[in-house]
């Protein structure tokens, strides 16, 4: 490889004996790419052509939904390419533009959380302030903001990291991140170091307090009300909290073995680095499917009509 080369590409050096099992890497991979865009699409029709679903809480799932397949339309296509390709190369311009589009999905995915949580806890908590709370406006704009604020924030950090230099061109993962780039660079990463946790604070802590204050005041609303009612509350917000318990989980996962220097092996680094884009993309779809009974019933009306 020559210097001007080396120069503008990076290698993805993380894959795990490729050239033994890139097909069948190739194929799973390309497996769950499909069902990954199928469930989503399945799911964001049947709430785009039923009226009755053209709800808050149903837009906020819309949402969640359309982030999944962002998150997963920026990774897996250039992950496929890789798998057959002789030498698992991007660019620096490229692999910085995937780790501002991945560090935005996985900040918009806390935010559409924390906001499906204030959606349950006003209709659940305050049902009469509802309508004058959460208004059509009032969606709009949180939807507006849940991508638009992230975009700036990490946008930032990326525009800090572009001015150090790059010393390490080879990078022992599989998809680009913001850290890795600043990990290899040269120069001196104080500012870019600190603004980046500042960011990552700013963009989990505030989110996760909400959301775990917006659950435990409506789990103490539902322990004081009648069954029927307790059903229906525990039926509308136990699958965005199970969905939130599985992002923050794999997110705080991918944090912290990305920042420990040593002591995990390289293929448990491997799977941790793709859960957030492998589960949740993957998992949301059937639980919001299976377990949210209008949007069930919808998607069974629609299979039999097929």
């Amino acid at each position: 490889m020559d210097i001007n080369y080396n120069n503008t590409y990076l290698i993805l050096g993380g894959h795990v004996q490729l050239s033994k099992y890139r097909y069948i890497y190739f194929s799973m991979t390309l497996l769950l790419f499909i069902l990954i865009i199928c469930s989503n699409t399945v799911v964001l029709y049947v709430i785009y052509v039923h009226e009755s679903l053209h709800k808050p809480m149903y837009i906020f799932v819309a949402a969640l939904l359309m982030n999944a397949l962002f998150g997963s339309i920026t990774i897996y296509p250039k992950l496929l390419v890789d798998l057959l390709s002789a030498k698992q190369t991007i660019s620096r311009p490229a692999c910085r533009l995937q780790s501002f589009l991945i560090y935005v999905y996985a900040a918009s995915e806390f935010t559409l959380l924390s906001a499906m949580a204030f959606d349950r806890y006003v209709s659940i908590c305050r049902p009469l302030q509802y309508h004058s709370l959460v208004r059509t406006q009032t969606v709009k704009l949180i939807l507006v903001l849940a991508f638009c604020l992230p975009c700036c924030k990490i946008g930032i950090a990326i525009i800090l990291s572009t001015n150090i230099g790059i010393c390490k061109f080879v990078l022992m993962r599989i998809t680009c991140d913001n850290y890795s780039l600043v990990k290899a660079g040269c120069g001196d990463s104080t500012v870019s170091n600190a603004y980046g946790l500042c960011v990552m604070v700013l963009s989990i802590l505030p989110h996760v307090i909400f959301i775990l204050f917006s659950y435990t005041r409506i789990l103490s609303i539902c322990l004081r009300s009648s069954r029927d009612f307790r059903t229906g509350a525990l039926n509308t917000c136990l699958p965005h909290l199970v969905i939130f318990l599985n992002f923050t989980i794999i997110a705080l996962f991918e944090i912290i073995q990305n920042r420990i220097p040593s002591g995990i092996p390289h293929i448990v680094r491997l799977i941790v680095s793709l859960l957030y884009v492998v589960i949740p993309p993957l998992f949301n779809p059937l639980i919001y499917g299976f377990k949210m009974q209008v949007i069930r019933q919808c998607l069974v009306a629609l299979f039999k009509l097929k």
